[in-house]
């Protein structure tokens, strides 16, 4: 969109772009650990602490994600705002 209007678009634009990105990888991050942790269950009468762990760290992840996709919605939404013509 900064091609078409032919001007840098907003520090802000990218730098939200390039945070929702990082909310992308923590959560694919949490997802790994959560997969690999349950695919290796613990001995018996260890306490699940540890599943709980993961599943409350991907949440987490979730929950950010889900904040950044909307902060990126509206950035993207700002950036055609300003290519478009007047």
């Amino acid at each position: 969109m900064g091609r078409l209007c032919g001007a840098p678009l907003h520090r802000n634009i990218s730098r939200t772009l390039e945070l929702h990105l990082e909310a992308i990888q923590v959560t694919q991050a949490r997802r790994k650990d959560e997969i690999g942790n349950a695919a290796n269950p613990q001995g018996h009468g260890v306490p699940r602490y540890n599943n709980e762990k993961d599943v409350l760290a991907l949440a987490a992840a979730l929950r950010a994600l889900a904040g950044a996709t909307r902060r990126a919605r509206t950035a993207l939404w700002c950036a055609l705002q300003v290519t478009l013509p007047k």
